[in-house]
């Protein structure tokens, strides 16, 4: 999807559901302009506590933009963000990283040519007394992720390259690196749109037992069936904005179909 999402002049944000509690992240107002384009309007969205939450609409949504934004790619144009109730600036990737969330693209970004272990400690590698990388340390601790954190079938060879791996052991050895570095969020971008229907239900039951381990995700997806199946709070948007919002058990499959078919 391109940056450039132009939003309808008549669109209007809705004000939406109000957090019960702090939430863990909190968007207020955020828009994001490029030049005379308006790529998100005034949108507010928040991940509360041990949560699911479904963020769906079209292509040109603005889904895609505000994932960037709450990773740190893309600083907000003008609005406020807080994390654990503090305001923060999120102007790059390690802003983000740093208030406890890893994202997932529908891409995976791991690197092919690279290792299991490679990939899980990129950019965070262990290193010795000397600043060397601790090649061993690594992969010991990466053995204990795949048979722990997240079971990803198929794998024991913390060895092997990323490239031989299907597209739901990538997602699973990208969802290890964010559990094993103790993420609180989880941000996923379309992460079912390659996978297998078993790939699939797999990275489902893992976001599931996430939330039972305290981490809340945000899943970005065309299919719906897909976020009842995982999402307690669903966020549909449209052309930049916030059209409708709901927890699951005050809406319907119906109800969420037709308010993303609408706009």
């Amino acid at each position: 999807m391109s940056n450039l999402e132009i939003i309808a002049p008549s669109a209007t944000p809705i004000e939406g559901l109000k957090p019960t509690e702090t939430p863990l992240l909190e968007m207020r107002d955020v828009s994001k302009r490029y030049g005379g384009f308006v790529a998100l309007n005034k949108m507010n969205f928040y991940i509360g506590r041990n949560e699911v939450v479904g963020l769906l609409g079209d292509n040109g949504a603005g889904k895609s933009t505000l994932v960037k934004m709450m990773s740190g790619i893309n600083p907000p144009t003008s609005g406020q963000i807080f994390a654990n109730g503090k305001p923060v600036n999120f102007n790059m990737r390690s802003d983000s990283e740093s208030a406890g969330i890893e994202t997932i693209y529908q891409d995976i970004a791991l690197v092919d040519q690279m290792s299991i272990t490679r990939n899980i400690f990129l950019g965070r590698e262990i290193t010795n007394s000397f600043g060397f990388m601790n090649h061993k340390a690594m992969e010991n601790k990466t053995i204990e992720i795949l048979g722990s954190a997240v079971q990803i079938s198929g794998i024991d060879d913390p060895d092997k390259e990323v490239g031989f791996l299907s597209g739901g052991q990538k997602q699973a050895v990208a969802i290890a690196r964010a559990v094993h570095f103790k993420r609180n969020i989880l941000l996923l971008d379309e992460p079912t749109s390659a996978l297998s229907v078993r790939e699939t239900e797999h990275l489902l039951a893992y976001v599931r037992d996430l939330k039972t381990q305290g981490t809340s995700s945000v899943l970005v997806t065309h299919n719906l069936y897909h976020a009842f199946q995982v999402c307690d709070r669903f966020v549909v948007m449209s052309h930049g904005a916030k059209v409708y919002e709901a927890r699951k058990e005050d809406t319907s499959i119906e109800e969420v179909t037709y308010h993303v078919i609408r706009t």
